[in-house]
């Protein structure tokens, strides 16, 4: 085993991609509960968000179902308010901060965007404000905006994982290990 000093800098003319989790952050990710809470709950979610979907292409494709449709959609809804208070006590306990931490700026910005258009599908069907091809198509555009968030929050998983294979292993005097 050959034990040898990092160096603090990169090496000239290679990009180094800044790391999601610094070692601290990932100590704290990996000690807090909220991240087994959101590892639960965003299956849950896409498991919701499927069945959602499928009653209601069921119903704009027949015309029936509606009342299954809104209750499901109605659901994924309160999932999705559940998992983003977690999410954002996750972050708390990770980051220090409640959202917008620059490792998941992106992610969060189009959280709200997918909040926003889940809200605005409850205003509508409480408020009796459109009829039912509305409200289905606000849901759709929706859940359209929640495949995209999960995708960008998949990507970041395999970016954190891909980080953590890559990264060498050091000492606690910041010194790599060498096999």
């Amino acid at each position: 085993m050959t034990i040898r000093k990092m160096s603090g800098g990169a090496q000239q003319g290679r990009k180094v991609a800044k790391p999601l989790y610094t070692p601290e952050e990932r100590r704290r990710r990996d000690s807090t509960g909220w991240t087994l809470v959101q590892g639960i709950l965003a299956p849950v979610q896409f498991l919701v968000f499927l069945v959602s979907l499928a009653l209601v292409l069921r119903y704009l494709l027949t015309g029936a179902g509606y009342e299954a449709a809104t209750l499901s959609i109605i659901l994924k809804t309160l999932v999705l308010y559940l998992i983003m208070v977690t999410g954002s006590l996750w972050e708390h306990a990770v980051f220090g901060r409640y959202l917008l931490a620059p490792a998941f700026y992106w992610e969060d910005m189009v959280s709200f965007v997918v909040i926003a258009l889940h809200t605005a599908y409850l205003v509508v069907v409480l408020g009796n404000l459109a009829g039912p091809q509305v409200q289905m198509g606000i849901a759709l555009a929706a859940y359209a905006t929640y495949v995209v968030n999960a995708a960008q929050f998949l990507l970041k998983l395999r970016a954190a994982r891909l980080q953590a294979e890559s990264e060498p292993e050091l000492t606690s005097e910041g010194f790599e290990v060498m096999s």
